[in-house]
């Protein structure tokens, strides 16, 4: 396998955004340019998966999470990983994964994630369980706000 994984580079955005246009996952070239611009001033970190030189896929880490629980501890969250379908059961999510908790590890003992509970995050939700990520216990949120119950 032939597996580079690089920080994001000004030049990948249009690539990024082109990829998932093409299997119709609405993801703006807008939303890796602002990626690439907050990691320009070290709020986000992105790193890329190219296979065969092709783009496969990629994974953010946000030092400052919005998310309640991680923002007052100080933990940085694991966010957006993505691997397109063909390039998915090849190890690529769980190298980008690997190379996340390395750059984590140099500057906070922990790191959070946050998952999708709908439909098409089940291999998420398997992988993050696997490697030892458990549900923190405060429910769920939208927007960074906890949900209340409702009848």
């Amino acid at each position: 396998m032939n597996l580079q994984i690089k920080q994001l580079q000004n030049q990948d955005t249009d690539i990024i955004a082109s990829a998932f246009d093409e299997i119709n996952w609405h993801k703006p070239v807008t939303q890796y340019r602002r990626y690439f611009s907050e990691q320009k001033n070290g709020k986000r970190l992105v790193i890329v998966a190219w296979y065969n030189k092709k783009f496969a896929g990629y994974l953010t880490i946000v030092w400052q999470s919005k998310y309640p629980a991680f923002k007052k501890s100080h933990t940085p969250e694991i966010v957006d990983l993505n691997v397109l379908p063909k390039y998915q059961q090849r190890k690529i999510g769980t190298t980008l994964m690997n190379e996340a908790e390395k750059i984590i590890a140099k500057k906070s003992k922990t790191a959070g994630i946050g998952v999708g509970l709908a439909p098409g995050y089940e291999a998420a939700q398997v992988m993050y369980a696997r490697r030892g990520y458990t549900p923190d216990g405060l429910g769920l949120t939208y927007k960074n706000k906890y949900l209340k119950y409702a009848l």
